[in-house]
């Protein structure tokens, strides 16, 4: 066995800049009506250099906030509001629900869930009182564990964009400080450090010790980032700190990683942003983005959950854990940091944008599943089926009949119809114009570097978590799932 087999990170996470890792990720262009701060300026220098956006009336606020929340409540179905025990009124269960269980054969590689949207992890004071994956059926990461699988639930950012989760995923399993990357940070204006983890998850993680990404929702859009950069690395970082490059940005650690799993993920975007956008029209906003982070924010203010609920991880715009006594200073922070943030990700031309730079890999699998809760009517409508989440039935309804052109050209037509309630089909399949097929019922004959679709699976956007869905369906989903990446070729 050569030495560099079961090379880990050093601990400060950091390898040498080698030829095969470097291959250059390009930059898009910024689009028109774009604004970034000069290289070099500092968050608080830009900051002040920005020219003062239009203002609203007291009035007009809430009663935009009030029509627009209609549309976009459905995006923080993934809050405590619905997955925490002590609003659902589920009780937490203890042990493997009473249960007996075999255990399986041992499990090649681990598992690592990154939850969604105003998700957290277990590693959060969230985690400590309800589940993220699991929700209202309970643990499904002390589920699998007791099936004999290696299950690793960190915590990501709820509301940050792709590429700032996928720096703390990097951190968290590498037991290393959060580093967004020089190039990265000031062209969004904010920190380039974040939180210092002393741990890995996984210290135990190389090529020998490979990773299965798992990505919910928003999930799937931060493991995709994840993996192209420990593939490719970033050009842009590597000239920006030379030696001081995070091993993130450096690339040539595909072998690292085994699989990329998506459930119901935005991969095209979600048209729940140009919806919000065309009720901000009423009242004279444009920018649909800006006024989904108000909107979800002022809510978040609202909501009664304390600082110690679910943590926003802003610290690299300069903001603290007690976000919710202060949303005005959330929302003026998120929304000026030139569209870092997850809400312009989640927008079709902001995952358009978002899709370019991503580069899938040849030598990890990939798998999406995608999901639908609505029917099509003898009208040609389509309306949420029975037992659509509550939350997500207005959404599914809206999403199952909306048309539109986005700024960025994009025509959200009839394909968009079909959806989860948040994420439409065409959407959460695979990435536009990326290599794809059906996924096969043969392990031998799943390829790697492209993406292998399930059959859509019947389900609203809570249903691969468990949230109002069948404890048992969710288990045996993740159990025929997880035997089936442990059958693949390596």
């Amino acid at each position: 066995m050569d030495k560099d087999d079961n090379e880990l990170l050093t601990p400060d996470g950091r390898e040498p800049v080698t030829e095969a890792g470097t291959e250059q990720v390009d930059e898009p262009a910024a689009q028109a009506g774009e604004e970034f701060a000069p290289y070099g300026v500092s968050y608080k220098e830009a900051e002040t250099e920005k020219p003062p956006k239009k203002q609203m009336g007291e009035g007009m606020k809430i009663l935009l906030a009030a029509v627009a929340s209609l549309l976009v409540i459905a995006i923080i179905t993934g809050t405590a509001l619905h997955f925490s025990d002590r609003f659902s009124g589920g009780g937490k269960k203890s042990g493997l629900w009473g249960e007996k269980t075999e255990i399986f054969e041992p499990v090649k590689y681990t598992y690592v869930l990154v939850h969604g949207l105003g998700g957290w992890g277990e590693n959060s004071e969230m985690g400590k009182t309800a589940n993220y994956w699991g929700a209202t059926t309970g643990s499904l990461a002390q589920f699998l564990r007791e099936k004999g699988y290696e299950v690793i639930v960190p915590t990501v950012g709820p509301y940050s964009s792709t590429w700032d989760r996928a720096c703390e995923l990097y951190a968290q399993l590498t037991g290393t400080r959060v580093d967004y990357g020089e190039a990265h940070s000031k062209a969004h204006n904010h920190e380039r450090f974040g939180i210092e983890y002393t741990e890995p998850m996984f210290p135990e993680w190389s090529k020998r010790s490979k990773i299965n990404l798992i990505g919910h929702s928003f999930g799937g859009e931060t493991v995709r980032v994840f993996a192209s950069l420990m593939a490719n690395g970033d050009e842009a970082e590597m000239k920006a700190t030379g030696k001081e490059t995070s091993a993130l940005f450096t690339g040539g650690k595909a072998d690292w990683i085994f699989s990329v799993t998506t459930l119901a993920s935005p991969h095209n975007g979600s048209q729940l942003t140009e919806l919000a956008g065309g009720v901000g029209k009423l009242f004279g906003v444009d920018n649909a983005v800006d006024l989904m982070v108000k909107v979800v924010f002022s809510l978040l203010s609202a909501s009664g959950l304390g600082e110690d609920d679910l943590n926003l991880m802003l610290g690299q715009f300069g903001i603290g854990k007690d976000t919710y006594k202060n949303a005005a200073q959330a929302i003026e922070a998120v929304t000026k940091a030139d569209n870092d943030h997850a809400f312009y990700d989640l927008s079709p031309d902001g995952a358009a944008k978002l899709n370019g730079r991503i580069k899938t890999v040849d030598g990890i699998y990939y798998f999406s599943y995608a999901y639908s809760t609505v029917a099509k009517t003898a009208s040609g409508k389509y309306t949420a089926k029975p037992g659509t989440f509550s939350s997500m039935i207005i959404s599914a309804n809206l999403l199952g009949n909306y048309k539109c052109t986005t700024k960025g050209g994009i025509a959200v037509d009839e394909s968009w119809f079909d959806n989860d309630g948040l994420v439409s089909v065409v959407s959460a399949l695979y990435p536009a114009g990326e290599n794809h097929c059906d996924l096969s019922e043969n392990v031998d004959e799943i390829e790697k570097g492209v993406w292998n679709a399930a059959p859509v699976q019947s389900g609203d956007h809570g249903t691969p978590v468990g949230l109002g869905a069948s404890g048992a369906k969710t288990r045996e989903f993740y159990i025929k799932h997880f035997s089936m990446i442990d059958s693949l070729k390596h």
